[in-house]
């Protein structure tokens, strides 16, 4: 067997461009690429899923590719930036320092890719592609069943493509591109998204029969105790909106009974463990029928939450969403239940 650290010394003393040419033969498969080489969209994709998921297989699914094809786009990804992403073992899956500021800087790039092609197909008519909307827990069932006949009415080729999820997981796919804009309740924190107003919404007292303040014509909203409030549980945005009506700033706490859902926040009212407050789109689309629950308006500081659209300011879909903005905003009007309208 030939000493190879000799026959390396003894060329480097014959010829001194011989040790260039040896050195870049042995580390030829370890060279990194040309200044020019940048990543490709597919890759960053691949990243931002995997950040989102932390589960090779399940971030293959949601790409709709092999889990070999993701892993191997990850690392090609790793080997044109020249640094490590993802901590990968047998158990669990994370991003590195570098690979957390290399997904936000994705997320935005390949949503901006979209609203590239979603550029000039909005060009040629409005509301007649794709269009993905996300809708929070306590708007989507009252407001959409009326609402979605008529806009299929209106606009005939819109396809329109519903996620249903909490505020905030909503705008973080809004942010990745996943979405194209989202339907949630203010106020609520949305950063450096583009917001369009829609309508207000009021809350309404909703309590047992036998509850002292069900038997008024209205409620004074200083007169309610916090203690007695049955809300929703974190994440959803209803729930800070019913503190904040409450009055957030008294002693009384929201007591620990939480509901999962405004069904079963319902059937704990009607079994007596407390009162609560539900947004008037929630009332007028018959959410107490079946039920002995009554409601009543209040009187004083009216509480409410206002319905908006987030979108991203870099959407070029600006004339679908003003277009949406303008339907959603007219379902307010809507016919609901008569007696619940307020009289003015």
């Amino acid at each position: 067997m030939k000493n190879h650290g000799a026959e390396f010394e003894a060329s480097r003393l014959i010829d001194p461009t011989i040790t260039l040419c040896y050195i870049d033969r042995v580390n030829r498969s370890n060279a990194l690429p040309p200044s020019g080489a940048l990543p490709s969209l597919r890759q960053l994709r691949y990243l931002v899923v995997l950040a989102e998921r932390l589960n090779f297989r399940a971030a293959a699914e949601a790409c709709f590719v092999t889990q070999s094809t993701l892993s191997a786009g990850i690392k090609e990804l790793e080997r044109q930036l020249g640094a490590q992403l993802v901590e990968r073992d047998k158990r669990s899956v994370r991003l590195t320092p570098l690979g957390e500021q290399v997904t936000e800087r994705a997320r935005h790039l390949v949503a901006e890719a979209g609203d590239l092609v979603a550029t000039a197909r909005a060009a040629r008519e409005p509301l007649s592609e794709g269009f993905r909307l996300g809708v929070i827990p306590t708007i989507a069932p009252f407001l959409l069943p009326n609402a979605l006949p008529q806009l299929r009415q209106r606009f005939m080729k819109l396809k329109l493509y519903l996620r249903e999820d909490l505020t905030s997981r909503l705008l973080e796919q809004l942010r990745a591109g996943e979405l194209d804009a989202a339907l949630i309740a203010l106020p609520y924190e949305t950063g450096e998204l583009e917001l369009r107003e829609l309508f207000r919404d009021e809350f309404w007292f909703v309590a047992r029969a036998d509850d002292p303040f069900a038997k008024l014509k209205a409620v004074a909203v200083e007169r309610l105790d916090v203690g007695d409030v049955i809300l929703l549980e974190e994440g959803h945005c209803l729930r800070e909106h019913a503190i904040a009506a409450c009055g957030a700033g008294r002693k009384a706490e929201p007591q620990g009974i939480e509901a999962t859902s405004l069904p079963t926040l319902l059937q704990m009212v009607e079994g007596g463990l407390g009162v609560t407050l539900l947004p008037e789109i929630a009332l007028k689309a018959g959410i107490l029928n079946g039920t002995k629950l009554i409601a009543r308006p209040f009187s004083t500081r009216v509480p409410a939450r206002t319905l908006a659209l987030a979108a991203r300011p870099s959407s070029a879909r600006g004339k679908d969403l003003d277009l949406l903005a303008d339907f959603f905003s007219g379902q307010r009007h809507r016919a609901g239940i008569p007696g619940l309208r307020r009289k003015r």
